[in-house]
Protein backbone atom coordinates (compact mmCIF):
# COMPACT_ATOMS: atom_id res chain seq x y z
CA UNK A 1 0.00 0.00 0.00
CA UNK A 2 1.45 3.36 -1.08
CA UNK A 3 2.00 6.19 1.40
CA UNK A 4 1.61 9.74 0.21
CA UNK A 5 2.84 13.22 1.03
CA UNK A 6 0.51 16.21 0.98
CA UNK A 7 0.58 17.76 -2.55
CA UNK A 8 -0.02 21.26 -1.14
CA UNK A 9 3.49 21.48 0.33
CA UNK A 10 6.21 23.47 -1.44
CA UNK A 11 8.28 20.39 -2.29
CA UNK A 12 5.46 18.23 -3.61
CA UNK A 13 3.45 20.93 -5.40
CA UNK A 14 6.52 22.05 -7.35
CA UNK A 15 7.51 18.48 -8.18
CA UNK A 16 4.06 17.77 -9.60
CA UNK A 17 3.31 21.03 -11.38
CA UNK A 18 6.72 22.70 -11.61
CA UNK A 19 8.56 19.78 -13.23
CA UNK A 20 5.86 18.13 -15.37
CA UNK A 21 4.53 20.45 -18.05
CA UNK A 22 1.65 18.22 -19.12
CA UNK A 23 0.34 18.10 -15.55
CA UNK A 24 0.29 21.88 -15.04
CA UNK A 25 -1.36 22.19 -18.49
CA UNK A 26 -4.06 19.77 -17.35
CA UNK A 27 -4.48 21.77 -14.12
CA UNK A 28 -4.76 25.12 -15.93
CA UNK A 29 -7.30 23.83 -18.44
CA UNK A 30 -9.38 22.28 -15.67
CA UNK A 31 -9.41 25.21 -13.24
CA UNK A 32 -9.24 28.37 -15.35
CA UNK A 33 -12.28 29.89 -17.12
CA UNK A 34 -11.02 29.03 -20.62
CA UNK A 35 -13.28 28.40 -23.61
CA UNK A 36 -12.71 25.30 -25.74
CA UNK A 37 -10.70 27.30 -28.28
CA UNK A 38 -8.61 28.93 -25.50
CA UNK A 39 -7.20 25.74 -23.97
CA UNK A 40 -3.50 25.72 -23.04
CA UNK A 41 -1.55 23.48 -25.42
CA UNK A 42 2.08 23.89 -24.39
CA UNK A 43 4.00 25.89 -21.79
CA UNK A 44 7.45 27.03 -20.77
CA UNK A 45 8.32 27.70 -17.14
CA UNK A 46 9.47 31.18 -16.18
CA UNK A 47 13.19 31.57 -15.50
CA UNK A 48 14.00 31.87 -11.79
CA UNK A 49 14.82 35.58 -12.01
CA UNK A 50 11.34 36.38 -13.36
CA UNK A 51 9.37 34.68 -10.57
CA UNK A 52 7.93 37.37 -8.21
CA UNK A 53 9.87 37.76 -4.97
CA UNK A 54 7.99 37.59 -1.68
CA UNK A 55 8.52 39.17 1.74
CA UNK A 56 10.34 36.94 4.22
CA UNK A 57 7.15 36.40 6.25
CA UNK A 58 5.43 34.88 3.18
CA UNK A 59 8.22 32.64 1.93
CA UNK A 60 7.07 29.64 3.97
CA UNK A 61 3.33 30.02 3.39
CA UNK A 62 3.06 30.49 -0.40
CA UNK A 63 3.98 27.97 -3.09
CA UNK A 64 4.12 29.10 -6.71
CA UNK A 65 4.62 27.80 -10.25
CA UNK A 66 4.81 30.31 -13.11
CA UNK A 67 4.73 29.64 -16.86
CA UNK A 68 3.87 30.99 -20.31
CA UNK A 69 2.03 29.12 -23.06
CA UNK A 70 2.54 29.02 -26.83
CA UNK A 71 0.11 31.96 -27.23
CA UNK A 72 2.36 34.02 -24.89
CA UNK A 73 -0.29 34.10 -22.16
CA UNK A 74 1.21 34.24 -18.66
CA UNK A 75 0.11 31.95 -15.81
CA UNK A 76 0.89 32.35 -12.11
CA UNK A 77 -0.22 29.37 -10.00
CA UNK A 78 -0.05 29.71 -6.21
CA UNK A 79 -0.89 27.62 -3.18
CA UNK A 80 -1.54 29.99 -0.25
CA UNK A 81 -1.36 28.17 3.07
CA UNK A 82 -2.48 31.16 5.16
CA UNK A 83 -4.73 34.04 4.16
CA UNK A 84 -5.06 37.74 4.83
CA UNK A 85 -7.09 40.25 2.83
CA UNK A 86 -3.86 41.95 1.74
CA UNK A 87 -3.00 38.86 -0.36
CA UNK A 88 -5.56 39.96 -2.95
CA UNK A 89 -3.55 43.12 -3.44
CA UNK A 90 -0.32 41.13 -3.74
CA UNK A 91 -1.87 38.78 -6.32
CA UNK A 92 -3.13 41.76 -8.34
CA UNK A 93 0.28 43.45 -8.09
CA UNK A 94 2.20 40.40 -9.33
CA UNK A 95 -0.26 39.76 -12.15
CA UNK A 96 -0.04 43.43 -13.17
CA UNK A 97 3.77 43.26 -13.14
CA UNK A 98 3.65 40.22 -15.42
CA UNK A 99 1.29 42.05 -17.78
CA UNK A 100 3.44 45.19 -17.92
CA UNK A 101 6.63 43.17 -18.38
CA UNK A 102 5.38 41.92 -21.77
CA UNK A 103 5.75 45.35 -23.34
CA UNK A 104 8.97 47.10 -24.26
CA UNK A 105 9.06 50.90 -24.72
CA UNK A 106 7.42 51.80 -28.02
CA UNK A 107 5.96 48.31 -28.60
CA UNK A 108 2.45 48.01 -30.02
CA UNK A 109 -0.07 47.38 -27.21
CA UNK A 110 -1.97 44.93 -29.44
CA UNK A 111 0.73 42.38 -28.65
CA UNK A 112 -0.08 42.22 -24.96
CA UNK A 113 -1.55 38.88 -23.89
CA UNK A 114 -3.71 38.06 -20.85
CA UNK A 115 -2.23 37.13 -17.49
CA UNK A 116 -4.00 34.50 -15.39
CA UNK A 117 -3.41 34.16 -11.63
CA UNK A 118 -4.72 30.84 -10.29
CA UNK A 119 -4.67 30.85 -6.48
CA UNK A 120 -5.46 27.86 -4.29
CA UNK A 121 -6.31 29.13 -0.80
CA UNK A 122 -5.86 26.61 2.01
CA UNK A 123 -8.17 28.55 4.34
CA UNK A 124 -11.43 30.49 4.14
CA UNK A 125 -11.05 33.88 2.50
CA UNK A 126 -14.71 34.80 1.91
CA UNK A 127 -16.95 34.03 4.90
CA UNK A 128 -19.98 35.65 3.24
CA UNK A 129 -20.04 33.26 0.29
CA UNK A 130 -20.73 29.52 0.22
CA UNK A 131 -19.03 29.12 -3.15
CA UNK A 132 -15.39 28.07 -3.33
CA UNK A 133 -14.60 29.40 -6.84
CA UNK A 134 -14.06 33.16 -7.22
CA UNK A 135 -13.26 34.64 -10.65
CA UNK A 136 -12.28 38.31 -10.91
CA UNK A 137 -11.78 40.31 -14.11
CA UNK A 138 -12.20 43.85 -15.42
CA UNK A 139 -15.82 44.31 -16.52
CA UNK A 140 -18.08 47.22 -17.43
CA UNK A 141 -20.00 48.39 -14.35
CA UNK A 142 -23.41 48.38 -16.09
CA UNK A 143 -22.80 45.65 -18.68
CA UNK A 144 -20.83 42.67 -17.39
CA UNK A 145 -20.56 41.26 -20.92
CA UNK A 146 -18.08 44.01 -21.79
CA UNK A 147 -14.74 42.69 -20.52
CA UNK A 148 -11.16 43.98 -20.65
CA UNK A 149 -9.34 40.63 -20.77
CA UNK A 150 -5.86 41.68 -19.63
CA UNK A 151 -5.99 40.33 -16.06
CA UNK A 152 -7.91 37.33 -14.77
CA UNK A 153 -7.69 36.32 -11.11
CA UNK A 154 -9.10 33.05 -9.78
CA UNK A 155 -9.20 32.18 -6.08
CA UNK A 156 -10.21 28.67 -5.02
CA UNK A 157 -11.03 28.07 -1.35
CA UNK A 158 -10.01 24.46 -0.83
CA UNK A 159 -11.81 24.00 2.54
CA UNK A 160 -15.16 24.78 0.85
CA UNK A 161 -14.74 22.28 -1.97
CA UNK A 162 -17.44 19.57 -1.80
CA UNK A 163 -17.34 17.41 -4.97
CA UNK A 164 -20.47 15.42 -4.15
CA UNK A 165 -22.62 18.55 -4.24
CA UNK A 166 -21.29 20.02 -7.48
CA UNK A 167 -21.43 19.40 -11.20
CA UNK A 168 -18.13 20.82 -12.42
CA UNK A 169 -16.03 19.46 -15.22
CA UNK A 170 -14.58 16.05 -14.44
CA UNK A 171 -10.93 17.14 -14.43
CA UNK A 172 -11.67 20.10 -12.17
CA UNK A 173 -13.20 17.73 -9.62
CA UNK A 174 -10.32 15.26 -9.89
CA UNK A 175 -7.57 17.86 -9.43
CA UNK A 176 -9.34 19.48 -6.50
CA UNK A 177 -9.88 16.07 -4.91
CA UNK A 178 -6.15 15.38 -5.39
CA UNK A 179 -5.30 18.64 -3.59
CA UNK A 180 -7.83 18.22 -0.77
CA UNK A 181 -7.98 14.46 -0.11
CA UNK A 182 -4.39 13.27 -0.48
CA UNK A 183 -2.12 13.68 2.54
CA UNK A 184 0.01 11.70 5.01
CA UNK A 185 -3.14 10.15 6.50
CA UNK A 186 -4.38 8.73 3.20
CA UNK A 187 -4.76 4.97 3.58
CA UNK A 188 -5.65 4.33 -0.05
CA UNK A 189 -6.04 6.69 -3.00
CA UNK A 190 -9.63 6.92 -4.33
CA UNK A 191 -10.25 4.76 -7.38
CA UNK A 192 -11.51 7.75 -9.40
CA UNK A 193 -8.12 9.44 -9.02
CA UNK A 194 -6.16 6.31 -9.90
CA UNK A 195 -8.23 5.78 -13.04
CA UNK A 196 -7.24 9.14 -14.57
CA UNK A 197 -3.75 9.03 -16.19
CA UNK A 198 -2.70 12.57 -15.21
CA UNK A 199 -3.90 12.42 -11.61
CA UNK A 200 -2.55 8.88 -11.23
CA UNK A 201 0.88 10.14 -12.33
CA UNK A 202 0.62 13.00 -9.82
CA UNK A 203 -0.15 10.44 -7.12
CA UNK A 204 3.00 8.49 -7.98
CA UNK A 205 5.02 11.71 -7.74
CA UNK A 206 3.83 12.38 -4.19
CA UNK A 207 4.47 8.84 -2.92
CA UNK A 208 6.75 8.88 0.12
CA UNK A 209 9.03 6.27 -1.46
CA UNK A 210 10.03 8.76 -4.18
CA UNK A 211 11.71 11.19 -1.74
CA UNK A 212 15.16 11.26 -0.22
CA UNK A 213 15.76 11.76 3.53
CA UNK A 214 16.91 15.33 2.82
CA UNK A 215 13.70 16.04 0.90
CA UNK A 216 11.63 14.59 3.72
CA UNK A 217 13.35 16.92 6.19
CA UNK A 218 12.57 19.86 3.89
CA UNK A 219 8.96 18.65 3.65
CA UNK A 220 8.62 18.46 7.45
CA UNK A 221 10.26 21.88 7.85
CA UNK A 222 7.73 23.39 5.43
CA UNK A 223 4.80 22.22 7.55
CA UNK A 224 6.53 23.42 10.72
CA UNK A 225 6.89 26.85 9.13
CA UNK A 226 3.26 26.82 8.03
CA UNK A 227 2.18 26.03 11.59
CA UNK A 228 4.26 28.93 12.89
CA UNK A 229 2.83 31.27 10.24
CA UNK A 230 -0.73 30.23 11.11
CA UNK A 231 -0.06 30.67 14.82
CA UNK A 232 1.31 34.17 14.25
CA UNK A 233 -1.56 35.09 11.94
CA UNK A 234 -4.16 33.80 14.43
CA UNK A 235 -2.45 35.76 17.21
CA UNK A 236 -2.52 38.90 15.04
CA UNK A 237 -6.22 38.43 14.30
CA UNK A 238 -7.04 37.88 17.97
CA UNK A 239 -5.12 41.04 18.85
CA UNK A 240 -7.02 42.99 16.20
CA UNK A 241 -10.34 41.62 17.49
CA UNK A 242 -9.44 42.60 21.07
CA UNK A 243 -8.40 46.04 19.87
CA UNK A 244 -11.71 46.46 18.04
CA UNK A 245 -13.63 45.44 21.18
CA UNK A 246 -11.61 47.90 23.28
CA UNK A 247 -12.12 50.69 20.74
CA UNK A 248 -15.85 49.97 20.67
CA UNK A 249 -16.02 50.18 24.47
CA UNK A 250 -14.08 53.47 24.44
CA UNK A 251 -16.41 54.87 21.78
CA UNK A 252 -19.44 53.74 23.83
CA UNK A 253 -18.04 55.39 26.99
CA UNK A 254 -17.26 58.61 25.12
CA UNK A 255 -20.79 58.65 23.73
CA UNK A 256 -22.23 58.25 27.22
CA UNK A 257 -19.99 61.04 28.55
CA UNK A 258 -21.07 63.31 25.70
CA UNK A 259 -24.72 62.48 26.40
CA UNK A 260 -24.27 63.23 30.12
CA UNK A 261 -22.49 66.50 29.38
CA UNK A 262 -25.30 67.48 27.04
CA UNK A 263 -27.87 66.76 29.75
CA UNK A 264 -25.88 68.80 32.30
CA UNK A 265 -25.65 71.70 29.87
CA UNK A 266 -29.37 71.46 29.22
CA UNK A 267 -30.11 71.39 32.98
CA UNK A 268 -27.84 74.37 33.64
CA UNK A 269 -29.55 76.32 30.87
CA UNK A 270 -32.95 75.58 32.37
CA UNK A 271 -31.73 76.62 35.83
CA UNK A 272 -30.35 79.93 34.51
CA UNK A 273 -33.63 80.60 32.75
CA UNK A 274 -35.59 79.77 35.88
CA UNK A 275 -33.48 82.11 38.06
CA UNK A 276 -33.86 84.95 35.55
CA UNK A 277 -37.63 84.49 35.48
CA UNK A 278 -37.74 84.47 39.29
CA UNK A 279 -35.72 87.71 39.39
CA UNK A 280 -38.08 89.29 36.86
CA UNK A 281 -41.04 88.37 39.06
CA UNK A 282 -39.51 90.02 42.10
CA UNK A 283 -38.22 87.04 44.06
CA UNK A 284 -35.50 87.99 46.55
CA UNK A 285 -32.03 86.43 46.46
CA UNK A 286 -32.82 84.60 49.69
CA UNK A 287 -36.02 83.12 48.22
CA UNK A 288 -34.27 82.05 45.01
CA UNK A 289 -31.46 80.46 47.03
CA UNK A 290 -33.96 78.59 49.18
CA UNK A 291 -35.83 77.24 46.15
CA UNK A 292 -32.88 76.45 43.84
CA UNK A 293 -30.13 75.61 46.33
CA UNK A 294 -27.80 78.15 44.76
CA UNK A 295 -25.62 80.50 46.81
CA UNK A 296 -26.09 84.24 46.79
CA UNK A 297 -22.89 84.72 44.75
CA UNK A 298 -24.06 82.15 42.13
CA UNK A 299 -27.41 83.87 41.85
CA UNK A 300 -25.71 87.26 41.49
CA UNK A 301 -23.63 86.04 38.57
CA UNK A 302 -26.64 84.75 36.61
Amino acid sequence: MAKYLDPRADLTFKKVFGEHKHLVISLLNALLPLADDEQVESIEYWPAEKVPSRPLKEKDSIVDVCCRDNKKREFIVEMQMTWTDSFKNRVLLNASKAYVAQSEIGEDYDGLQPVYALNFVNSTMNVDSEGYYHHYQLVHHANSKEVIPGLQLVFIELPKFKPQNLGEKKMQVLWLRFLTEINAKTQEAPAELLENPDVCEALRIVEVAAYTPAEMRAYDKFWDNVSVAKTLENARRRSEEKLKVAEAKIAETEAKIAETEAKITETEAKLVNTVKRMKDRGFSAEEIADITGLTADEIEKL
